[in-house]
């Protein structure tokens, strides 16, 4: 017994050399990102924000991202209405949540709901599947028609900032279909003309999550002790949700942003080095 527990023990060690060695390997070699931000004064930011009156709609807050930017959003008291947009409503003990508003759509007649996108300031689309769970024409048509389709009937519905959860590799001239489906839509809502259009590209997310991802969990085991040294491999879900709440406190310097994994890393750890 104590002979496995050793050899087990010197496994997993020879893992995390190993993840670490790749870690490095990326961080040096991977694509340029914006690491830096200046400093914020996030409160003041805040404030500042509140007294705008905006409004806005989250698509996907029953899964993990789209759970936490909920979370931060109502603890934050950010904005003066928030709506949910899903196919179910969710139920929530807290009376933080009590004046959230639930819009309760069918995805394959969305143009029959386009009141729900009516009169939002910011969009935060989080939605998302994965092939194994609804096959590839399912995947497909949640990440790519459906999250397009959404973004349509925002535009039409005079939203302003749209932030779309992607993927880290995102491309759509991509030979994978995961990677090609998250760069197309990038691309097609871009031609939206949003008068603002923010877009995440997290790495491995760092998220127990409810459903079960066994590739997910390997990597999230080997990735999360080295999240803070080699922030371009992996992200806690928590630091995604944050940059994009901060993310939305800022003006911006350009009408289309895509923020890589080390960007969205350091802007979601503003609040925490202030």
């Amino acid at each position: 017994m104590i002979f496995l527990q050793s050899s087990w023990s010197r496994t997993l060690s020879a893992l995390a050399v190993i993840v670490a060695v790749l870690a490095a390997i990326f961080h040096y070699t991977g694509s340029p990102e914006t690491e830096e931000y200046p400093r914020m004064d996030l409160q003041a930011m805040e404030d500042n924000f509140r007294q705008k009156n905006k409004s806005c709609f989250i698509l996907g807050a029953s899964g993990e991202t789209g759970r936490v930017l909920l979370k931060e959003i109502v603890e934050r008291n950010l904005f003066s209405k928030v709506t949910l947009i899903g196919r179910r409503k969710l139920t929530f003990e807290d009376k933080a949540y009590e004046n959230v508003v639930q819009e309760v759509v069918d995805f394959e007649k969305l143009e029959d709901y386009a009141a729900a996108f009516q009169g939002h300031d910011v969009g935060y689309c989080c939605l998302g599947t994965t092939k194994a769970k609804a096959g590839t024409e399912g995947f497909i048509r949640v990440d790519h028609d459906y999250v397009l389709k959404s973004a349509e009937l925002a535009k039409a519905g005079d939203c302003a900032h749209f932030h779309l959860e992607s993927s880290k590799g995102a491309d759509k001239t991509s030979s994978f279909l995961y990677l090609k489906t998250k760069g197309q839509v990038e691309a097609d809502i871009a031609e939206l003309g949003f008068e603002r259009y923010s877009i995440y590209r997290p790495a491995v997310l760092l998220v127990d999550r409810q459903e079960s991802r066994p590739a997910e969990w390997m990597a999230r085991k080997f990735l999360g002790a080295f999240s803070s040294v080699f922030s371009t491999m992996s992200i806690p879900i928590t630091t995604v949700a944050q940059a994009m709440v901060t993310n939305t406190l800022t003006d911006g310097v350009a009408k289309m942003e895509i923020l890589e994994n080390k960007a969205i890393y350091n802007l979601g750890n503003i609040g925490e080095k202030q």
